[in-house]
């Protein structure tokens, strides 16, 4: 387990703030968040249970916790997505291409997260296009499909059963529709060579069948 942390200025209220003035041992629990912009909650960073404090030297009444965590601190690449998720919502094309294949697996819970509800559904028959010039690993290709079906961070399924859950309706495209796949050749190449924690991805040929499939007109840019 993760050695002891500590905060740093940390301003004690509610039952924190009474077990202090009443000299408590217990002081209970506590979770660290990292927050955006305008203060929501993107992801919880650690957990654990505070085992001892310190007048702070930041500001009166300020305090320094020790938190022996029971959560294993997350990885750097949980900062690379959440350091894109700064803004409540993403405005700039391709941001999630910022992230390691890791760090893009932490940028869909923030994605998925801003995408309920997004909406009664476009007609089908409706042309989505597709950048592919960051499509490297089969993460690329979940962001790159839904910021193609609903804009910068948009989600349209971390993996293929997702996918189809989000083919069923309800997250910005039902089938029929046209998917235009621009600089699909980054794909062909990239896609389903290296392992994938313990499974092979799935190729360029592979998603293609499968979008097919299930309904979806393929075409090659």
């Amino acid at each position: 387990m993760d050695p002891p942390v500590r905060l740093l200025g940390c301003s004690p209220r509610g039952s924190l703030r009474e077990a202090l003035e009443a000299g408590d041992e217990d002081l209970g629990h506590a979770r660290v968040l990292r927050l955006n912009w305008v203060g929501r909650t993107v992801g919880s960073v650690l957990e654990g249970e505070i085992i001892a404090w310190i007048p702070s030297a930041h500001g009166r009444g300020l305090v320094d916790l020790t938190l022996d965590p029971w959560s294993r601190r997350l990885p750097r690449a949980a900062r690379e997505a959440w350091d894109v998720w700064w803004r409540e919502r993403q405005s700039e094309p391709n941001s999630w291409a910022r992230c390691s294949s890791q760090g893009r697996e932490f940028w869909f819970d923030r994605a998925r997260e801003a995408a309920n509800p997004y909406g009664p559904d476009p007609e089908p028959g409706s042309t989505y296009h597709l950048d592919g010039r960051h499509v490297t690993d089969a993460p690329a290709f979940h962001c790159a499909l839904g910021e193609a079906v609903n804009g910068p961070g948009g989600y349209f399924g971390h993996d293929l059963s997702a996918v189809a859950d989000c083919l069923r309706g309800g997250y910005g495209a039902e089938p029929p529709f046209t998917l235009v796949w621009h600089d699909a050749d980054v794909a062909r190449t990239c896609l389903g060579v290296t392992p994938y924690r313990d499974r092979r991805p799935p190729t360029f040929e592979e998603l293609l069948t499968f979008l097919t499939d299930n309904g979806v007109d393929v075409r090659i840019a």
